[in-house]
């Protein structure tokens, strides 16, 4: 039977210039869409699961061209919500070398920022669903929209629905201390907790140990601790680490870690020349939601996931358009990047 995934989160307007190109040089913008809930969505549905994502988006013709996007993919976008009057935007300057990338949001306002509980049905929406998935970003937009999110879970868990959320703290959105005490509340119904060597410091003060990121220098050892404490304060059943070694804004090495409870798995790691690393992340919780739903088990769970998001940064946008046999592929060892004929 094929599984149903709902993910609900904020759909944005991307405004990047060409290339590498500053902020202050650019007489052009490339306009794309994305968001970390819709990001995963898009991975889902282009694995085959039926995925739907659900937000608030004006009817206006920016809002239908963001639907469209979603669309295109395949993504059940007739849970959507549609009113307010304005779509989020980011701006992205993409990082090379030595300088980061830079993002600069003009969201306040949005759609979705000015949602009401009543904007959701959720027997409705989670009619059928067998996983729904949000993140950090979301409930940063307000507390508004940190209480949809409550009901929304409460509403999952009551009807035995899996729930994973990825932490994704975002300084420019709220402080730690907001993070720690809305996320506290939001993770006790929580099954599938997914997380990167900073998230679970800023939201919750779990950090690992020997570890210097701004350096470089990851032992991954010390983030076994970091799954431990998390699963054993929040009550996970499972947690999952993306795992980033950042040579520079334009190489990095790429791993991750899946705890169960019991048992550890590491992925193998993968020096990624990137194109684009926005979206990496969501990708990496697309493919754990994938493997998990098919049932694999721990260590062919997190290559999957790792592989996925490695190939995600090698792609401009943020959504990751790849397929299950292009993520076996590299999961399975190849990644010489041949050309195929």
């Amino acid at each position: 039977m094929r599984k149903r995934v709902i993910t609900f989160g904020e759909l944005m307007l991307r405004l990047a210039p060409p290339g590498y190109d500053r902020f202050v040089q650019t007489e052009s913008y490339l306009a794309t869409f994305g968001g970390g809930e819709a990001n995963v969505a898009v991975s889902l549905a282009n694995y085959g699961v039926d995925a739907a994502f659900v937000t608030k988006l004006p009817k206006h013709e920016i809002g239908q061209a963001a639907v469209n996007s979603m669309r295109r993919f395949g993504v059940d976008t007739s849970l959507i919500v549609r009113g307010g009057d304005r779509v989020g935007i980011y701006f992205l300057e993409k990082g090379a070398s030595q300088r980061p990338s830079k993002v600069i949001y003009d969201r306040a306002g949005s759609a979705i920022a000015l949602a009401k509980q009543g904007d959701f049905d959720w027997d409705s929406i989670f009619a059928e669903a067998d996983w729904f998935h949000f993140t950090g970003i979301t409930p940063a937009l307000g507390k508004n929209v940190a209480d949809i999110c409550l009901e929304a879970c409460k509403a999952a868990k009551e009807r035995g629905i899996t729930v994973s959320c990825d932490l994704n703290y975002r300084a420019k959105l709220w402080t730690r201390e907001e993070a720690g005490k809305t996320m506290t509340e939001l993770v006790r119904y929580v099954d599938v907790c997914i997380s990167n060597e900073e998230d679970a410091k800023d939201v919750f003060g779990i950090e690992a140990d020997k570890t210097d990121i701004t350096g470089g220098k990851l032992d991954y050892e010390s983030y076994k601790s970091v799954a431990q404490k998390l699963a054993a304060e929040y009550g996970f059943s499972k947690v999952a680490m993306t795992l980033r070694t950042s040579i520079s804004a334009s190489d990095n090495g790429w791993a991750g870690l899946l705890y169960d409870g019991r048992e550890f798995a590491f992925s193998k790691e993968y020096p990624i020349h990137i194109v684009d690393r926005v979206g990496g992340g969501d990708s990496f919780g697309g493919g754990l939601i994938y493997a998990c739903l098919q049932g694999y088990d721990l260590e062919r769970s997190i290559e999957f996931a790792v592989a996925a998001s490695c190939l995600k940064q090698t792609i401009e946008g943020d959504y990751n358009m790849v397929s299950v046999e292009e993520v076996e592929k590299l999961a399975g060892g190849d990644g010489s990047g041949r050309v195929q004929r």
